[in-house]
């Protein structure tokens, strides 16, 4: 099936050949470009091609290159440097938005293939969480910028999150890093479809976007926002005693900017600890049936809900997702949007990895970070010593011989490098007391047990 050289890589490191393999499937430069021209707006094409954008900025994105720049230099694009920043600053929001759902619509059939979905939490449901991301301030490069100390924020965006896939199925962006993330449900609101479960914060209890969620024939579990009234119907009832505090349901009545109304139910859980924020109280509100999921479990799928987070986390650590030197909104989240494409690919890697070893606990024993590590060490190597004609025939494969092809590359996988190293509960700092008031002391004397020298 493979070349001798490639066979060497395959047996090294398989997971960095699974992710060429995804590349060359997901996003060949002729498949990228034919994408591009039925989707773009304005944008055109000149000297600069849009796979060749995709191509250097996942570079950067997976942390192959340091840089735009960097990247630039090892590419071989006929244009200047600034022609390719000038080509960034005016790829669409529409563009990013729709390159993110169509990968994450193959990825998600190519897991569901292999049969590498994860259990679900709520079977007959599918679970989708919602929140926001301010990309961090950038760089003060733009003339606009450079007189000012406030950190210039590149733009904002809605990520909905499938925790069963694990993957970052639909992305809403905006240019103005300034806006209220709840203006942006709209955009959300024809992504919703039947049975749904929508977990979000309650910087989404609108009642605008509940009564829409619930007039698709979808469901909600959402923290009750404090603006938001919602008329109790009955008393609350104690249900039980979970991990987090005691829980208690009650049914309430919403009613709507033009006067319709909804019972719903109101889970509150008085927290044994609490939030961050000073929290005592975690109120839910939600139009599951009792029948479905009770009290109790509404709490703990709420309180998966920070799943998201640690998607957020991961695109943070293991991937370049904000990069600060592109300041305008445009470019910004398209790199932004390319990091949910990547995250989306390791996800496919992930759920191969979940099928080929079905004895093996994935999800908690491989870490990220290192398969993340591995793939970037290896991929420029990989790139310089394969020759482009063998990976042609996974340019036009099946998605069953593509993910056929996953599994057995997954079997050569050693898990054992990619453990994850979990730490133990953290301690209570030290008082740094001693020696307070003196600039250094010698390391050797203290180990010796040795009074250092302060002076």
């Amino acid at each position: 099936m493979f070349g001798e050289i490639l066979q060497k890589f395959v047996e090294k490191s398989p997971t960095t050949v699974m992710v060429r393999v995804l590349l060359e499937r997901l996003l060949n430069p002729e498949k990228l470009d034919r994408w591009f021209e039925a989707t773009r707006q304005t944008q055109y094409t000149r000297n600069i091609l849009f796979s060749s954008l995709v191509g250097l900025m996942l570079q950067v994105v997976c942390r192959t290159q340091a840089s735009v720049h960097a990247a630039y230099r090892q590419a071989n694009i006929a244009a200047s440097i600034v022609a390719v920043y000038a080509k960034l600053q005016g790829v669409e929001l529409t563009t990013s938005q729709a390159l993110v759902g169509e990968i994450a619509l193959e990825a998600r059939d190519m897991i569901l293939a292999m049969n590498g979905a994860r259990p679900s939490l709520l079977p007959g449901y599918r679970l989708k969480y919602l929140d926001g991301n301010c990309l961090a301030a950038s760089e003060h490069r733009l003339k606009p910028l450079r007189a000012t100390t406030a950190g210039p924020l590149p733009g904002k965006s809605l990520v909905v999150f499938d925790p069963q896939l694990d993957i970052a199925v639909t992305v809403v962006l905006c240019a103005d890093g300034h806006t209220q993330e709840r203006a942006l449900l709209d955009a959300v609101i024809p992504t919703v479809e039947a049975n749904d479960v929508w977990l979000a914060d309650r910087n989404f209890c609108v009642s605008q976007f509940l009564f829409e969620i619930h007039r698709k024939q979808a469901f909600f579990i959402i923290r009750q926002h404090s603006n938001l009234v919602a008329k109790p119907l009955e008393k609350f009832r104690f249900i039980g005693a979970s991990a987090s505090g005691d829980v208690y349901d009650q049914a309430v009545q919403l009613t709507s900017t033009s006067g319709e109304t909804r019972a719903l139910r109101r889970i509150t859980v008085n927290l044994k600890t609490p939030t961050r924020n000073g929290d005592t109280k975690l109120v839910l509100l939600t139009n599951l049936p009792s029948a479905v999921a009770d009290a109790p479990t509404i709490a703990a799928l709420y309180r998966m809900r920070w799943g998201i987070e640690t998607a957020f986390q991961k695109l943070e650590k293991h991937l370049h997702s904000e990069i600060a030197a592109l300041g305008y909104p445009q470019a910004a989240l398209f790199g932004f949007c390319l990091a949910l494409v990547a995250f989306n690919l390791y996800a496919v890697v992930m759920a191969a990895l979940r099928a080929a070893h079905p004895t093996r606990d994935i999800d908690q024993t491989v870490s990220q970070f290192y398969l993340a590590g591995e793939i970037a060490t290896t991929m420029t190597g990989l790139t310089i010593a394969v020759p482009e004609h063998e990976w042609a025939p996974f340019v036009h494969a099946t998605t069953e011989q593509l993910t056929e092809c996953l599994l057995r590359l997954a079997q050569f996988v050693d898990l054992h490098k990619l453990r994850k190293s979990p730490r133990g509960p953290k301690k209570p700092p030290i008082p740094r007391t001693k020696y307070k008031g003196h600039t250094h002391v010698s390391t050797a004397r203290l180990l010796a047990g040795i009074e250092p020298n302060t002076k």
